[in-house]
């Protein structure tokens, strides 16, 4: 059995513009902790879930990296990368700002083993598949659950 067995092929998505109140408003009407984002010519460029839209306990902490004054110079002991990346998250204002690029994808031939071994693997509950670069659908760590007990 392979992916496009089970897959949805008709699962909610959002563009990378949208709003995250409409990100938000989405996930709560259809009950899900994800969505795949799809650019205007069908591409999943990312995917934005519940944690993406939450500051953890350290991320929220928005200080400074921590820095050392000297002779009139800065040293810096922290990233600044890391601040910058917490900082955008904190003021994102649509997905693009917050959804994790590039997500891990699956074929639609992929067989139900090597998806349920990759959901696994990444830590994820869902799988955009992509077929020669387009989004054609999803597929869920239950739709895989399911489909391996029937077999």
């Amino acid at each position: 059995m392979n992916v496009a067995e089970i897959m949805d092929r008709d699962p909610v998505t959002v563009a990378p513009g949208t709003p995250v109140q409409e990100v938000l408003d989405l996930l709560k009407e259809h009950e899900l902790p994800g969505l795949p984002v799809v650019n205007e010519a069908g591409r999943c460029v990312g995917i934005v879930t519940e944690s993406d839209l939450v500051l953890s306990e350290e991320e929220g902490d928005l200080h400074m990296p921590h820095h050392l004054d000297i002779m009139g110079g800065v040293v810096w002991l922290e990233s600044w990368k890391h601040f910058e990346q917490r900082l955008e998250k904190a003021m994102a204002a649509s997905v693009d700002d917050m959804m994790t690029k590039d997500p891990v994808t699956v074929s639609p031939d992929t067989s139900v083993q090597e998806a349920g071994r990759i959901i696994v693997e990444q830590g994820h509950n869902r799988v955009p598949v992509v077929e020669h670069g387009q989004f054609v659908g999803l597929v869920t760590r239950l739709d895989v659950l399911e489909a391996m007990t029937r077999e």
